[in-house]
């Protein structure tokens, strides 16, 4: 059995924790964020940034994540598996001169780690004579931003810069998880968005494309072999990306209130408030859900595949 340990970033901790949030394990051990049990590997989250990978694919599962810190070990011996991904994965040097001045389309997404409401992934055209406008009304990371805010500035930034959203919602989700893992789909729905805002700006070319790393660049590209439209030249991956240019800030703006809006309807359909996240509050909710209409009514507002559906049934004797 293969045990990786990946050293992550607080930012690389938080995707992971996200992505591995359905298939997650209750446990009590000291100093542990989290364990997640996928495909036969376990993995397991420490507060000291650490991750461990442990089962027969463990080396699979862990290249998935993007880390120049890697150590393998095997029942009787370890090396190193430092990989890097080429230039464009670097956070410091790997974007060009003067990048964060360039027009760039800029993508990200929201509702990935989310129970209820649904995956919205946006792409963002933010040309350099736009970039002053973006800054002066405090387009940021949307995490550093209040809901307030961020409802308030979403139609700013749709008054000037080009974008294409693109809103999977529960019940769509649910109906194509099965074929589409998270990271295939969210690939999937990044390429569609950047392809689809490129068609609007046309004959415009943006000098640039900076997708929010969610997965290393080997690994979208694998999984981009299998789109129809597929975008592949002038690909930049880098987490935070919100950090280095105003389109990704502005497309997490963009897809934070569509999510909102979305979970807001929710609310009013069912007459109770319907909670972001996949923690406790979410189990009762979804246990509410399923007392009035079951499994049916359940799948219209939430991702089945989630750990939380089990807790819910169990809390509603479903």
């Amino acid at each position: 059995m293969n045990t990786i340990v990946l050293k992550l970033s607080k930012i690389q901790l938080d995707q992971l924790k996200a992505h591995y949030a359905p298939f997650t394990v209750p446990t009590k051990t000291p100093y542990t964020l989290f364990v997640a049990k996928k495909s036969g590997v376990t993995i397991t989250g420490y507060t000291s940034g650490k991750v461990m990978f442990q089962g027969t694919n463990a080396q699979s599962e862990a290249s998935k994540w993007d880390n120049k810190n890697a150590t393998v070990a095997s029942n009787t011996s370890k090396k190193n598996t430092s990989t890097s991904n080429g230039k464009n994965n670097l956070p410091t040097g790997g974007l060009p001169k003067d990048f964060a001045k360039k027009s760039i389309i800029g993508s990200d997404e929201v509702g990935n780690g989310s129970y209820f409401g649904p995956l919205v992934v946006c792409a963002v055209y933010a040309a350099s004579e736009n970039l002053a406008y973006l800054k002066e009304i405090g387009v940021k990371d949307s995490k550093m931003l209040t809901d307030k805010e961020i409802r308030q500035l979403a139609p700013k930034i749709e008054a000037v810069v080009p974008f294409q959203k693109l809103i999977v919602t529960p019940k769509k989700y649910n109906e194509i998880q099965p074929k589409y893992n998270a990271v295939r789909m969210k690939v999937a729905l990044h390429n569609q968005a950047i392809y689809l805002l490129q068609q609007k700006i046309a004959p415009v070319k943006e000098e640039g494309i900076l997708i929010d790393q969610f997965t290393s660049e080997a690994n979208y590209r694998k999984y981009l072999q299998q789109e129809k439209n597929q975008v592949t030249k002038n690909l930049y991956f880098v987490t935070k990306g919100e950090q280095y240019h105003l389109a990704v800030a502005a497309a997490s703006i963009l897809c934070r209130a569509s999510f909102l809006a979305e979970l807001d309807a929710a609310s009013m359909k069912l007459g109770f408030v319907v909670p972001s996240g996949a923690g406790s509050k979410s189990d009762q909710v979804a246990a509410k859900i399923l007392q009035q209409g079951g499994i049916t009514l359940l799948a219209q507002y939430a991702k089945l595949h989630f750990a939380n559906t089990q807790k819910a049934q169990k809390l509603a004797r479903y």
